[in-house]
């Protein structure tokens, strides 16, 4: 059995730098065993990151927004208000030492959060990440992601984590190729495009709620503290 996981949430917006360097210190106090698993809800202003497997093509206008190169697993990715991150400090030690297994428990964490909100959405096994089929009948094959998942691992605890999208400015995934996944035939979406105005606090509740069910129960705990530099 593990411990309860901690759930904190960030009303304001938080400055990236601070808040990745307040997530690392955190994954590395869980690491050395002086501090419990979090699971920490924030939104950022507007962003762009560059995963490990970033390439300088896929960031179409550099200077838009700022870029911040991070440690986490995939290529670019946008962050903004009206997307809810999520930065996941859990120990994979105490559960099964499977990163495939982490990634499809978060995306099974996303699907059941959205399926809250009857939407259907699904994973894909050469895209990483949560979809939504759009397809209309008779046209053409048409999926957009309305969820993003980016982790590191040191030590066996995770952090970065995921993001959804409930009602950013999809306008700004435009000048990057999300993921490098370039074909037309795959988009971006978020729970008010799909026609669906619910509140960010909604879906707190409901993410609260689909964490459970796959990761165990949790506690309220105070977001970790921010130094601005």
């Amino acid at each position: 059995m593990t411990d309860t996981i901690g759930w904190a949430v960030s009303g304001a917006r938080m400055p990236y730098p601070e808040a990745v360097t307040a997530m690392q210190s955190r994954a590395e106090a869980i690491a050395r065993g002086e501090a419990g698993e979090l699971v920490w809800l924030l939104e950022h202003d507007p962003l762009y990151t560059a995963g490990v497997r970033a390439r300088p093509e896929d960031l179409q206008q550099p200077d838009r927004f700022p870029v911040h190169v991070t440690g986490r697993g995939g290529q670019y990715t946008y962050h903004g208000p009206g997307q809810r991150v999520a930065y996941v400090m859990l120990d994979l030690s105490k559960r099964d030492r499977d990163v495939r297994k982490f990634v499809r428990d978060l995306e099974q964490w996303l699907i059941n959060t959205l399926d809250a909100f009857n939407i259907q959405a699904e994973r894909r096994c050469d895209r990483v990440g949560v979809w939504v089929n759009r397809t209309q009948p008779g046209g053409p094959r048409r999926e957009d992601k309305i969820a993003a998942i980016g982790i590191r691992l040191h030590r066996w605890v995770s952090f970065h984590g995921v993001a959804l999208n409930v009602e950013p400015d999809l306008d700004h995934f435009s000048t990057i190729i999300p993921c490098g996944i370039s074909d037309p035939r795959y988009g971006v979406t978020s729970l008010v495009d799909l026609g669906l105005p619910v509140t960010m606090d909604e879906v707190d509740l409901a993410l609260h709620k689909a964490f459970e069910g796959v990761f165990g129960a949790t506690r309220r705990e105070e977001a970790p503290p921010i130094w601005k530099r």
